[in-house]
Parts: C-alpha cells; sequence; structure tokens
C-alpha cells in the first residue's frame, strides 16, 4: 500500500488539478485554437475576469467527477460494483432536467440519454451501449471526464482503475469513449508511484484493446512530438488528422483525448505547462484541462501546483457539486480529499484514514488548504488582511489558517467567511443549475478554535458571525459572542445560533472589531458543526427574494411561487420529493401539516439520502398510512387504515433515532418500528408528493441526539 500521508497530499493534488483545470478552461469551453490565440492569447493563468464571468460556477465536469464516484460508499465498498449499480447511482442523485448533467435532449446528449434509459427501466451497461444509442452518441467525451474519481481511490492499482472506469463509463458511453476513460484512469492510478509520462502511457495503453483507435492515436502523438518538437505543429496534425471534422456528434472523444495526450507529452513535467497546453488547444478546454490537472496533481503532488502562478489562492478550494443530496453541494476540495480517501479506506486499497481534529467541518490541516475562506474587505476598512495556511496552532492537528490583519483602525472591522449556501456571485452565471441546501442552519451548535499570535500588540477581539439572506436576497450578518484573545493565548467556544425567520445563512465567518490591535496575527484552529438542527423552516416574512425557496432541492415538477402556502408542490408522474438538509443529520423530529389539494399519496420523509433512498410516512391510496423504507426499491414496513380526503389537513411527524421510528398523524401515534441494520443512518427531510398537488406552511426539524 502507498504512504497514507503522501496519498491524501497526493488526492489533494489531483482535487485541485481537476478544480484549477475546470476553472481554467471552462469560460472559453468550445473555442477553437484559432480563436483563443486571437482573443485570449495563450492561457497560462485564469480568464474569468477578462471574459466577464465568475470562477467558481456549477460544473457537470466537477459535479460527475465527485458524485458518481460515490456509488462505491453507497454499495459496500464492492470493489466488484456492476455498471447496474453505478447506474442506479446515477438515479439517486441525478434530478431530472436541472442537475449534473448537460440536459441537451434525447440522442443530442449522451448523458441525458443515458438518463432516459435509466430511467425507463433499461439497466446500465445497456443504457450507454452502442446497441442502444448509436455509435456517435456513444463515444462522445463523457466517459472521460468523469473517470478521475475511480482512479484517486485506487492509488497504484491500475487495473482496479481501469475495471471501474470501464463499468463507469458503460453506464452512459461504449466503444472508444470507454477506452479513452480506461487508458485516463490506468494512467492516473499509476500516477501515485510513476512519474515518467512514457511509463504512464504505456500503463495505459496496457487497458486498452491492441486495435483501439485510442491505441492508434496515442501511438500516433508519440510519434508526432518526437518528430516535431514543438506542440503547435503536433496540434496541427491532430487537426487535419483526428480533428472536430472526423467524427460526428457534439463533442467527440478522440478529438479531445488527442489534445489530453499532447498536453502530457510536451509538458516537461510542468503542471502548469501541461494546463496552459491543454487549454490554448482549445475544443472542450474544462473537461480536458480537467482530466490533465488531476493527472498531473496526482503526479507532481501540491509542490507542482505551487510552482508557478498562484492558481489556489483565488479558487479557494471552493467547489460546487449539484445533486440531489444537497447538504453536500456547497464543499471543497479538502472535504472531497477526505471522502476519496474513506471510500479507499473502505475497498482496502489504503490504510483507514481519519478525517483530522475530531472529524472537523474546517480544519486547515493539509498544506495550503484555505476550504473556501477568504477575506472581506468591510466598509471604510482599506484592508481585510490575508490568509495563510501555516504548520502549527492547532491543538489536535498539524497546521491552522493564519489571518494576518493590518491597519485596522479603530471604528473600523475586518471579516473573514466561507459559503455554505449559494454566493451572491454564483447565482446565475452558469447553464448548469447550481441547486444546494445551507450546510449550516439556526439551532446547530458551533465550536471554534482560536489562538493570537504571541507577537500580538494586545488582545484581539473576534466574533463569529453568520450572513444570511433577507427578504430581498441581499446578505444580513448576525454576530456570536465577542471573544477575547490575549497575545499567545488561545480560546476554545460554542455558539448555538439563534433562529433567522426562515432565512438560509450562506456564509459563517469571524470579524475582529475595533476593540482590536492594529494588526496582528490570529490562527483559525477548526470550525465545526455537527447533528441535526432544531429550527421551523417557513417563507421569511416581507420576503420578495427567492433564496430562501433555493435553500431546498426541488425534485418537484412544479414548485409553486406565487401562491399564498410557503410550500406549493405540484408533482405530474411518479414521486416528488422536496429535500433539506444533508448526512450530518442522523437523530430527529420532522413535522408538518400537510394539506393535499389533489394527491395519489403524499407524506414527510426522514434521512433522505437522494431521490431513492429515504425513509417516509405516507397518507397514501386505500385509506391507508404507511411507514415505508426506499432503498434503490420501496419497502411497506408497516401500514395502518386512515381516512383522509382532498383539501383536509394532516398534522404528519416522523421520529427516527438510532433504530428507531415513530409515526403520527394529528397528534395520534401510529406506528413504532425498529429497523434493525439498516443502512438509513443519516440524511436530510423531504415533502413528499405522489402525482398531485400540497401545500405546507412550515416545517419542523428537532434534534434528539443526546436526549
Amino acid at each position: 500500500m502507498v504512504d497514507s500521508q503522501d496519498y491524501v497530499e497526493r488526492v489533494y493534488a489531483g482535487v485541485l488539478g481537476k478544480i484549477i483545470g475546470v476553472y481554467l478552461g471552462r469560460p472559453f469551453e468550445g473555442w477553437t485554437h484559432q480563436k483563443i490565440q486571437a482573443e485570449l492569447g495563450d492561457i497560462w493563468y485564469y480568464v474569468h475576469e477578462r471574459l466577464k464571468v465568475p470562477l467558481v460556477v456549477a460544473d457537470d465536469d466537477l459535479s460527475g467527477t465527485f458524485t458518481f464516484v460515490r456509488a462505491l460508499a453507497d454499495h459496500g465498498f464492492q470493489r466488484s460494483i456492476s455498471a447496474e449499480q453505478i447506474g442506479r447511482t446515477w438515479l439517486n442523485y441525478i434530478v431530472e432536467n436541472r442537475s449534473i448533467l448537460w440536459w441537451g435532449g434525447f440522442g443530442n446528449s449522451t448523458e441525458h440519454t443515458a438518463f432516459l434509459r435509466l430511467k425507463s427501466g433499461v439497466p446500465a451497461p445497456q443504457s450507454g451501449s452502442i446497441a442502444m444509442n448509436g455509435k456517435v452518441v456513444a463515444e462522445q467525451i463523457g466517459a472521460q471526464i468523469f473517470i478521475d474519481g475511480w482512479a484517486l481511490v485506487a492509488p497504484g492499482d491500475p487495473a482496479l482503475a481501469a475495471e471501474l472506469a470501464g463499468k463507469a463509463g458503460a453506464v452512459s458511453h461504449d466503444g472508444e469513449a470507454v477506452y479513452a476513460a480506461q487508458l485516463l484512469a490506468a494512467m492516473e492510478a499509476q500516477a501515485f508511484v510513476e512519474g515518467r509520462i512514457d511509463q504512464l502511457l504505456e500503463t495505459g495503453l496496457s487497458h486498452v484493446p491492441s486495435g483501439a483507435l485510442i491505441n492508434r492515436l496515442v501511438n500516433d502523438l508519440r510519434d508526432w512530438s518526437a518528430k516535431d518538437g514543438d506542440w503547435r505543429l503536433t496540434r496541427e496534425r491532430i487537426e487535419k488528422v483526428y480533428g472536430y471534422d472526423k467524427f460526428g456528434g457534439n463533442c467527440h472523444v478522440i478529438p479531445n483525448h488527442a489534445i489530453i495526450i499532447l498536453s502530457l507529452l510536451y509538458s516537461e513535467n510542468s503542471f502548469h505547462r501541461a494546463l496552459m497546453i491543454a487549454n490554448t488547444s482549445g475544443w472542450d478546454t474544462d473537461c480536458n484541462s480537467g482530466n490533465v490537472g488531476c493527472l498531473m496533481g496526482i503526479k507532481n503532488g501540491l509542490a507542482g501546483i505551487d510552482d508557478g502562478p498562484d492558481f489556489r489562492s483565488p479558487a479557494a478550494d471552493r467547489l460546487y457539486l449539484s445533486t440531489a443530496d444537497g447538504g453536500r453541494c456547497i464543499t471543497d476540495a479538502v472535504r472531497e480529499t477526505y471522502e476519496i480517501c474513506r471510500v479507499a479506506g473502505g475497498l482496502k486499497t489504503v490504510e483507514a484514514i481519519q478525517v483530522p481534529k475530531q472529524g472537523a467541518r474546517f480544519h486547515f490541516d493539509l498544506p495550503g488548504a484555505l476550504q473556501g475562506f477568504e477575506p472581506e474587505t468591510a466598509a471604510g476598512n482599506s484592508s481585510a488582511g490575508t490568509l495563510r495556511n501555516v504548520p502549527g496552532h492547532s491543538k489536535h492537528g498539524r497546521r491552522s489558517l493564519a489571518w494576518e490583519f493590518h491597519h485596522l483602525a479603530k471604528g473600523n472591522a475586518a471579516r473573514v467567511s466561507t459559503p455554505t449556501f449559494i454566493p451572491l456571485d454564483a447565482k446565475g452565471h452558469s447553464h448548469y443549475a447550481l441547486m444546494a441546501s445551507p450546510a449550516l442552519f439556526p439551532g446547530q451548535l458551533v465550536r471554534t478554535r482560536l489562538e493570537a499570535d504571541p507577537a500580538n500588540s494586545r488582545a484581539v477581539q473576534v466574533s463569529p458571525f453568520v450572513a444570511f439572506y433577507d427578504g430581498q436576497d441581499q446578505l444580513t450578518r448576525r454576530s456570536g459572542p465577542i471573544l477575547t484573545i490575549h497575545p499567545g493565548e488561545s480560546n476554545e467556544t460554542e455558539w448555538l445560533i439563534d433562529e433567522l425567520d426562515g432565512a438560509p445563512i450562506a456564509r459563517f465567518g469571524f470579524e475582529l472589531t475595533s476593540g482590536s490591535c492594529a494588526e496582528g496575527t490570529l490562527y483559525l484552529d477548526y470550525v465545526d458543526w455537527k447533528g441535526a438542527p432544531s429550527t421551523t423552516f417557513r417563507r421569511p416574512a416581507m420576503n420578495d427574494g427567492s433564496m430562501w425557496r433555493r435553500a431546498w432541492i426541488n425534485a418537484c415538477d412544479h414548485m409553486g411561487t406565487r401562491w399564498p402556502a410557503a410550500f406549493h408542490l405540484s408533482q405530474g408522474q411518479g414521486t416528488g420529493l422536496f429535500i433539506q438538509g444533508g448526512r450530518d443529520w442522523k437523530d430527529y423530529v420532522v413535522q408538518a401539516t400537510i394539506t393535499p389539494v389533489l394527491a395519489k399519496s403524499f407524506g414527510l420523509a426522514a434521512r433522505v439520502q437522494g431521490l431513492r433512498r429515504y425513509y417516509a410516512l405516507m397518507v397514501g391510496p386505500g385509506q391507508r398510512l404507511q411507514l415505508t423504507r426506499s432503498f434503490d426499491t420501496t419497502k411497506v414496513l408497516a401500514e395502518h387504515p386512515f381516512e383522509w380526503q382532498w383539501e383536509r389537513p394532516c398534522k404528519i411527524g416522523l421520529e427516527v433515532t438510532d433504530a428507531g421510528l415513530i409515526g403520527w398523524v394529528n397528534d395520534e401515534q401510529v406506528f413504532r418500528f425498529q429497523d434493525v441494520d439498516s443502512p438509513l443512518t443519516e440524511g436530510g427531510v423531504a415533502f413528499v408528493c405522489e402525482e398531485g398537488l400540497v401545500t405546507s406552511d412550515e416545517l419542523e426539524v428537532r434534534s434528539t441526539e443526546g436526549r
């Protein structure tokens, strides 16, 4: 097995490389080489500001990569996981027409086509096969885009990486598209232990049929690069022999795979040069750049990323994963790194690796990690300071986040914060919808540890704060207790966040007040919160904004916005969910009064882990009340006669504590059930509506942990 600490840092470098590559190439995705050269020149750094778009946005390349690999954890860490099981993972996490994929239409978007096959009951790998979808559709680029996660969990085991990537790719693709995915996955897995590009290519080719076009392409590129010695000349050969005009569809894998190989062959072992070539060459720039960035990140490590322009600070580890698992949508490179390590530990490809600092949400324990924290320049203050990840100043870990503040004049303030929900600059700048629940809620207890530098001239006064969306979707702050930390001393504190009248929390951070010294350093050791909140979700008073609605994962056909009820949910066919919360919720009570205006069945769900995994208390057909468990398929755990009718409100409640489930209607307990050994041990809540319309004014969640 590979060394654990080296593995963690190489995974982190691979995740960062993927993120940086996607953010670098996305603003000019689909441009030709000629247009890039004419308008942007060689791409050595981010160009988002020149093109007036945000740097960090929702993107299928990232959402798919870090979501589909969850199939391994969701199916018991089986190395023998099947394509059919990975296809079920698609159906659990993808919200149709809204999340993860390019929804370009049947026969036009390969992934959309495969999703519709899966939805109609066609299992993988038939869902992505040439036999069902035709050669052109099946050989587009998507299988290659999403392979990185399968390689990251198989360090030094290219055969396993290629096998997993092949099964995952076959959910939506076939033929050369799957071969390309397997070749890259094998290379990335081997990059944990091998640094020579030629040897990595040999490893990749050993997992591709000798007669495959991908095999011929790689060997052509190796011959051409040896003769040309100039990446631009070799790129011209690619355009003549393997260009877009030679293949059908929107974004064929062959031309783009050629660009990836070109970038690696001419990289001169440089992360930065490889990304420059991948992006300057054109076509599907963010996809190609993401794969190249991940491979070079694994191979060269964090030092390779840091050896050049600062790609890391602007991104600050930030990452959005738009899925039905809303609590994991606003995430960061560090959290996803340790999730990949958890999966690798489950597969036993590495020894079990624990999240540092007793599992803290923000622990900053990897070199350079910012985990989304950024300085905020406050009114009247010329600088909010700078943030650096540094060794030491931690009670249980290795590193901390140093906040160096400067010129803090009396009467001014400085802040640093990290997003916990959709930021203002990410509300509408991507054609991929950003679906997310907040990560932090009223009624949760936040724990932090801060330390003041011994060299500070006097005590630091600092307060934790949250920023939430008001009725006009503008951010309003609420502060916690003022902490006074003397030079060389530390402070561990807890803050229970008050109710905010239904407003979603968008950021968490710290504010230095005017009582602090003019300049100095404060170290952030960790920030953490766990478990379900105790709060009520409702429409905020005097609300003209939309962010409180967007704080739910809308997997219903329609969410009415101009009706008296706060929640006005309509589902045309099948079952729709309106989801809140995340996987850190374990034991709690959820209750709401629901009016079925017109419905086949309706109810509340708990421990929601996507669209097909949850408990539910359902008022349904045949005048029955049912307690159900959905886990890819639905099982009725208990049922009871119950008379109900349209337009009559029902107060429904469901408690989940350990293996116990208690359900009640109109304050009368109906079910008490023990579901021993159930895999549903955690997850959020949801309104559930089957073929109809339901309304409600509020939903209450109350934590029972520690009770």
